[in-house]
């Protein structure tokens, strides 16, 4: 590695972008053409263009497809981008170097274990922990995959939970009310079908202008699709279904709350499975209890443990912490 290339990298590592994209600029011949496309990707990547790094990682590799950094982070990009396929193909690459590629390995059996490859996701994490016996992330994952092993899935339940998730929420703008309906359902925060659901007629009538008309609109158009209301509440009751309301006035979050689950630099495996769970803001994220967070397809106890370290960093915590 040359000294320039050393220079840059360290001043990306502080924070110093401006004043790497200046070395870059001034480098020379103190850089190969391989190097000068892998430091215009770390940049691209500090200034969050993860389109124009992953252009200039590409374009490092056909220089030299053997440049291992320069193809991890080509990896980490197609993963952010989702492009899993490439992703997954890059890391096995990088994988394949000695001396083990720890980020890599760590990485690739996310992704695998995302795919279902549990035991090839399995393979990567012994790997580091036969690197490094006291990889406690490592160590934790290979618990989680163990578990995973012994598990049955539950496929077509799962596609059954997803359609149901799917039509709770629908928003009530897609049905055909009134106006009348409509506004009034606005002012009483049911913006869904599954809001709807969990509402009772008894408690729709005792609301300001909503009458019989509208209540009478609204049962028909549940009827034709073989619903009806406090379906939820009944099928749930109203502790479970109680836990996904908010029973105070929203306050609009400020501050680390306001913040997207990005910022909190979390790995791939427990993003994707926030996202699942239309889970973006850090303000959502803490109104979540472990159990709901636990229930989500390929989440265990490492992203857990992950998810709360960050959030203590910010002295928050999950619901019922």
């Amino acid at each position: 590695m040359t000294q320039t290339l050393e220079r840059i990298q360290s001043l990306l590592g502080s924070g110093q972008v401006d004043e790497a994209q200046k070395a870059l600029a001034s480098a020379g011949g103190g850089l190969s053409d391989t190097d000068r496309c892998f430091c215009e990707g770390l940049v691209h990547e500090k200034r969050h263009r993860w389109h124009d790094a992953a252009e200039a990682y590409q374009d490092a590799l056909e220089k030299d497809e053997t440049h291992p950094a320069a193809a991890f982070r080509l990896a980490y990009m197609a993963d952010r981008l989702g492009d899993d396929d490439l992703a997954i193909d890059l890391y096995e690459g990088c994988a394949d170097h000695v001396p083990v590629h720890v980020n890599a390995l760590m990485n690739l059996a996310v992704l695998y274990e995302d795919v279902n490859r549990f035991e090839d996701a399995l393979t990567c994490v012994e790997r580091i922990v036969a690197e490094d016996p006291n990889h406690s992330r490592a160590l934790l994952f290979q618990k989680d995959l163990l578990a995973s092993l012994d598990m049955y899935y539950d496929e077509e339940g799962e596609r059954v939970r997803e359609k149901r998730d799917a039509l709770l929420d629908t928003p009530i703008s897609e049905f055909e009310l009134s106006v009348r309906s409509r506004n009034c359902l606005k002012q009483m925060d049911i913006h869904t079908l599954g809001d709807l659901l969990s509402t009772t007629a008894a408690e729709l009538l005792a609301y300001k202008n909503f009458g019989e008309t509208s209540l009478h609109e609204i049962e028909a158009m549940l009827t034709q699709k073989s619903l009806r209301l406090g379906q939820l509440l009944d099928d749930y009751g109203p502790e479970t279904v109680g836990q996904l309301a908010v029973t105070s006035q929203p306050v609009a979050p400020t501050g680390i709350l306001a913040r997207s689950v990005s910022e909190l630099e979390l790995s791939v495996r427990s993003r994707k499975c926030l996202m699942r769970l239309g889970i973006n803001s850090v303000h959502e994220l803490v109104q979540r209890s472990e159990a709901e967070l636990l229930a989500i397809k390929n989440f265990g106890m490492t992203s857990l443990a992950e998810i709360r370290r960050r959030l203590s960093e910010f002295n928050l915590k999950l619901r019922d912490d």
